[in-house]
């Protein structure tokens, strides 16, 4: 157990790491009692607006859900490419791009526009993806998997496609009737550091290793689709374990990143008491099946004033090993509760934990 007092922690689990601190908005709209957040135009012009907001605050980056048929956010290159013109430092990415859904060449034309714009400061997380309203939404995008193929193989297989094009690979051949020769023709234009900033989102401790063994940075999943029995975090600990060893045996030259994602919520005015302090606090994790084979183990939600959320994340031995650290914010409540929220994390919790 540890001995906390305000801005003062004494934790023997893990040693603290200063992290990069973001946030991750889900980009959800409705036009729901209580909503800030009502249509598409209001859920685009108020996420570039958080993420300026964010980066005056000092936070470290802004990143969003991506999901098809969903009044969420859908298509992130625009939106990507926006904040990139309008913020200046702050890392600005996906968590993540569901890959069933992308044309591979298009997405590397996109992808590197997006990152020069900004000054290559994208980070894209990318994946098979997750549950979704759609039945096989990304056959209506023209995707279908290869016989004896599954659509996580289809995913892994334009992921693969993506790497080798913002890599520079050609895939096309010049017209020797217009250019005289004939040879390979890459994507243009090209962000020369940008593949070293695509991470995978992993759900489990084997996609993690292929992760590591592929030369994706590690985006530990929000849910995680196993379970051993033993907490979230500690799961989730061990799969970046898991992770960085096999990075160390396939040889990469360069340290990747890995980032986890928690919900923070901390009580310190009435209206985050409306909001979230007047039921029990969630205290556990919550493991359930998102479809008929599928079971997930889901992380608690951290709620509770700024002591007690310090004295609580600093047993999260996920939380310790990562070096990102994003917060899901409720972003239906808009720009100005949300800045609140991530002001109370980074000047109030993150400095008490070592983060900072």
């Amino acid at each position: 157990m540890l001995v906390c007092a305000r801005n003062t922690v004494t934790h023997s689990m893990v040693a603290p790491v200063v992290k990069s601190i973001g946030f991750l908005s889900f980009g959800h709209y409705q036009p729901v009692p209580g909503s800030r957040v009502r249509t598409a135009s209001d859920v685009l012009l108020q996420s570039i607006d958080l993420a300026v907001a964010a980066e005056e605050i000092g936070a470290d980056g802004a990143y969003f859900r991506v999901h098809h048929f969903a009044r969420q956010l859908a298509s992130p290159f625009p939106l990507l490419a926006a904040v990139g013109a309008r913020t200046k430092r702050i890392e600005i990415g996906t968590g993540v791009i569901d890959m069933r859904y992308e044309n591979p060449f298009a997405m590397a034309e996109d992808a590197a526009a997006a990152d020069l714009i900004s000054g290559e400061r994208l980070q894209l997380g990318i994946s098979r993806g997750s549950p979704e309203p759609a039945d096989r939404g990304y056959e209506s995008f023209g995707y279908v998997p290869a016989e004896g193929e599954s659509d996580a193989d289809l995913a892994r297989g334009h992921a693969t496609q993506f790497m080798a094009a913002i890599q520079g690979a050609g895939v096309a051949t010049s017209d020797p009737r217009t250019s005289g020769v004939r040879q390979p023709l890459p994507i243009m234009p090209q962000s020369r550091t940008l593949h070293e900033r695509i991470w995978w989102g992993s759900g489990t401790r084997g996609s993690a290793a292929w992760a590591a063994e592929q030369g994706y940075n590690l985006m530990s999943s929000t849910l995680l689709t196993e379970d051993t029995g033993v907490p979230f975090h500690e799961l989730q600990a061990e799969q970046i374990r898991v992770y960085r060893e096999a990075w160390a045996q396939a040889g990469w030259k360069r340290t990747p990143t890995v980032s986890v994602s928690r919900s923070i919520l901390p009580i310190t005015a009435d209206e985050d008491r409306r909001y979230f302090g007047g039921g029990q606090r969630d205290d556990e994790d919550q493991v359930g099946y998102i479809d008929a084979e599928t079971i997930a183990r889901f992380g608690k939600s951290y709620t509770g004033e700024p002591d007690q959320l310090i004295a609580d994340l600093a047993t999260d031995t996920a939380v310790a090993e990562a070096d990102h650290l994003l917060l899901t914010v409720p972003n239906m409540l808009g720009v100005e509760y949300n800045t609140r929220l991530l002001q109370t994390v980074l000047e109030d919790i993150a400095p008490a934990l070592g983060w900072r």
